[in-house]
């Protein structure tokens, strides 16, 4: 597809650019980002690192306000991560997530709830929309990841997952025996009771 000015997100190589062409995209709030189907026009140098670190074009992004510009136009389609406008959409690469959860406050009552707050400052509550789910690391134990938005994940930091386990409580699902914490009248699971050894 030919590419139409010079503001396209394929053409404003310049971070300032970038997102003086996401800007219209994003005024109000989120995006219905999920309504829009633009053309797919290419990859775009930027990354996602596992530490959370954006990148374009090699270089960090040093600046919180553009990282939260961009992170509010991304989409999780079937072939990668999108930064996505009304216009068109370019995929990024994410090295493990494209958030990170870095800070935990919890709601203790007859019902507890969790809520994680991510590194672009948006708070999620744990819940049927937004359920923890848990995965083997390759070497460092159980992985947790939230879910922020539309197949969009956090990936919970370490310390916090340490504290989500002295919260974590064995509960029978489906006749098994499972060690999980629970938020907004859910269980979670993370591992079966017989493998609480080797958790951490």
């Amino acid at each position: 597809m030919a590419k139409e000015s010079a503001s396209s997100l394929t053409e404003a190589v310049g971070l300032d650019a970038l997102g003086a062409a996401i800007a219209p995209a994003r005024a109000g709030g989120l995006p219905p980002v999920h309504l829009w189907n633009p053309p797919f026009c290419g990859d775009l140098d930027m990354r996602i690192a596992r530490d959370g670190t954006w990148f374009h074009e090699g270089s960090p992004i040093g600046r919180p306000a553009l990282v939260k510009l961009f992170s509010s136009i991304l989409r999780q389609d079937p072939d990668g991560t999108m930064l996505v406008t009304p216009h068109e959409k370019v995929r990024i690469t994410v090295e493990d997530a494209p958030f990170l959860a870095v800070e935990m406050a919890v709601e203790d009552g007859s019902l507890p709830v969790l809520r994680f707050r991510t590194n672009v400052d948006e708070w999620v509550t744990v819940d049927a929309e937004h359920p923890l789910r848990f995965v083997p690391g390759a070497a460092d134990g159980l992985k947790p990841y939230l879910h922020v938005r539309a197949g969009l994940e956090a990936l919970v930091k370490r310390a916090l997952f340490i504290d989500l386990a002295d919260r974590g409580e064995t509960r029978t699902v489906d006749g098994v025996a499972m060690f999980g914490v629970s938020s907004s009248g859910l269980f979670f699971p993370m591992v079966p009771g017989s493998s609480l050894e080797g958790l951490m």
